[in-house]
């Protein structure tokens, strides 16, 4: 039986600890469900981590559309949350519409959006519809330009702010809330305020969850992880060890052996050669 919004809820309520993790495609939904990873996020991150961009704003409806159904044709267990993408819910009409396509295309439960109480609008239309709905404060990707790459409200009107926003968003309707990139004593106390989970990204311990980005945990790139991240296995150097005894050994002739390769009855080839050999004469 798949994990519900509810199911969500009772999680904070009962005081356990909510584990999420971004997937972007039937492998990584398979790995994270096997794992019982309970909340799977389809992060427009994957603007960066699996299309190469260096932000998440080139990321279109139909990029999350497209990886949200990967996931979800695979995944059987997990809550699936999948994030509209930038501009996608600048108004009501845009955010009911993103989220009615979304939704109906890939299957997913949830959409997240990014920002505080401008968007309660949106969230409340959405809510009233049907539509699970997860916020998003702190540091907001799609907004980076404008509030930049770094620790968001460590000042008291910012952190002020930031927990009205909070309120705003669970007043809205918001089953949950991802706070990223925030002072830890900020993030327990939003946490301690809303009565819906506060799944956090590099905001401290004090959140009632914390989400990953899949490469992060698994060193699927180059260079130091985040210092929100921790690199929990070096996959990409073992995948990069893998794919260079794979070409060593096509260049020496040691790969494919026998044991990779099929047979036929001699007679059978000596047949066909001869026939085609009868045809060119």
């Amino acid at each position: 039986m798949r994990v519900t919004v509810a199911d969500v809820q009772k999680m904070k309520q009962n005081g356990e600890r909510i584990a999420m993790i971004t997937a972007y495609d039937s492998s990584s939904a398979l790995i994270a469900e096997r794992a019982g990873v309970p909340v799977l996020l389809v992060g427009d991150s994957l603007g960066m981590v699996m299309l190469g961009h260096s932000t998440t704003l080139p990321v279109t409806l139909d990029d999350m559309e497209r990886h949200a159904a990967a996931v979800m044709r695979v995944s059987q267990k997990a809550l699936v949350v999948a994030d509209l993408p930038f501009l996608s819910y600048a108004t009501i009409e845009d955010a009911v519409s993103s989220a009615r396509r979304l939704m109906q295309s890939s299957g997913v439960q949830a959409v997240k959006l990014e920002g505080g109480q401008s968007i309660t609008p949106q969230i409340h239309r959405l809510v009233d519809c049907g539509v699970p709905v997860m916020g998003h404060l702190g540091l907001t990707p799609q907004s980076q330009h404008q509030i930049g790459l770094r620790v968001q409200a460590r000042h008291k009107d910012e952190a002020r702010q930031l927990i009205e926003d909070a309120l705003a968003l669970e007043a809205a309707g918001a089953f949950a809330l991802v706070l990223e990139v925030v002072p830890a004593p900020l993030a327990a106390a939003v946490s301690e305020r809303v009565s819906i989970p506060v799944i956090g990204i590099g905001a401290g311990a004090g959140c009632d969850g914390q989400v990953q980005v899949w490469h992060d945990v698994l060193g699927l790139f180059e260079g130091r992880p985040p210092r929100h991240a921790k690199r929990f296995a070096d996959i990409g150097a073992a995948m990069e060890q893998a794919v260079r005894a794979y070409a060593d050994d096509v260049r020496s002739g040691s790969f494919p052996t026998d044991a990779q390769s099929s047979t036929m009855d001699p007679d059978e080839l000596a047949t066909a050669i001869a026939s085609l050999d009868h045809k060119d004469h």
